[in-house]
């Protein structure tokens, strides 16, 4: 797996590529119908498969003052790309060139000069372009002209709605994080570099692996039963909290504090990934540390049975 600069010109041997279009936050199930479709097309052609997302989200070029929005990191992508059986993962920097670019433009400029795409695959809803101009006939259209096939996969549905990021934010933001998982395939997961804190956990028995959020979605402040990969491939069973810690006293600072069960070692400095997999209960302030530390211990307990 190669990642790509999609301001540059892709290398010889990827040229001719069949390119999943689209964000792809969240890789989520109707993410990957896209992204298998590319990928069978380019073994079946003998091309290379590449996906192709955008940084930052658009959402947050044309929304600057909007919370935290992200599901996955490039980090977390080019993974799950590469998994999917893609060769690249080609990232657009979403910048005020990329924004005002027409449709045409972006199809000229970025899909047949940089890339040399021979086919693009994408989500029936998909739109680009200055002011979203251009929807998948316009993409069609100039594919037609300029020499690249264009397909569209029709959305995911689990039989409710349409699989879609929104309602996995949703979902995590009202501590649901088991139905954001059967919409992503996978539990939401925070990747992050442990950092040093106050080391309040280790004075009370539960020593913790301190995660600052980022640029991910927040989603309810709680405690969560978690597990964790840790950098030597490793995974830990958990209980997390995340939020601001209102017991403590303080200038408040917002977290992801996983403490592993059975673990025993030195995290700092260490990148992790910390998934998110049963809410237990909202964050709450205690009146002592005495009383929070028997809730952390009840709070333990029910994560080991949830996670078995």
């Amino acid at each position: 797996m190669q990642r790509l600069d999609g301001g540059a010109a892709v290398p010889g041997p990827l040229r001719g590529g069949i390119v999943a279009l689209g964000n792809f936050d969240g890789f989520h199930a109707g993410h990957q119908a896209v992204v298998g479709r590319a990928v069978e097309r380019a073994r079946a052609e003998g091309r290379p498969a590449i996906v192709a997302t955008f940084d930052p989200h658009p959402r947050r070029f044309f929304q600057p003052g909007l919370p935290p929005l992200r599901l996955t990191s490039l980090d977390q992508r080019e993974r799950l790309f590469a998994e999917a059986g893609a060769d690249a993962m080609l990232v657009f920097p979403f910048d005020a060139a990329l924004a005002g670019l027409s449709a045409e433009g972006f199809a000229t400029e970025r899909l047949v000069e940089r890339i040399g795409a021979g086919g693009v695959v994408t989500g029936t809803d998909f739109t680009f372009g200055k002011g979203r101009s251009g929807d998948v006939a316009t993409l069609q259209a100039l594919g037609e002209r300029y020499g690249f096939s264009a397909e569209t996969v029709a959305p995911v549905g689990d039989g409710q709605a349409v699989v879609s990021s929104s309602r996995i934010r949703d979902a995590l933001r009202e501590g649901r994080p088991r139905e954001a998982a059967a919409l992503m395939t996978r539990p939401f997961a925070i990747e992050g570099v442990v950092e040093h804190g106050a080391k309040l956990g280790r004075q009370l028995g539960y020593p913790t692996a301190n995660l600052a959020m980022g640029g991910y979605l927040r989603p309810a402040y709680g405690i969560y039963a978690v597990t964790g990969r840790l950098a030597d491939g490793r995974v830990l069973k958990g209980a997390a909290n995340l939020g601001i810690r209102p017991t403590i006293e303080g200038e408040p600072v917002e977290l992801l504090e996983p403490y592993f069960f059975d673990f025993s070692g030195d995290l700092y400095g260490q990148t992790i990934e910390v998934a998110l997999i049963e809410y237990l209960r909202g964050e709450e302030k205690f009146e002592s540390l005495d009383a929070l530390k028997v809730q952390m211990a009840a709070d333990c307990d029910r994560a080991r049975a949830v996670l078995g």
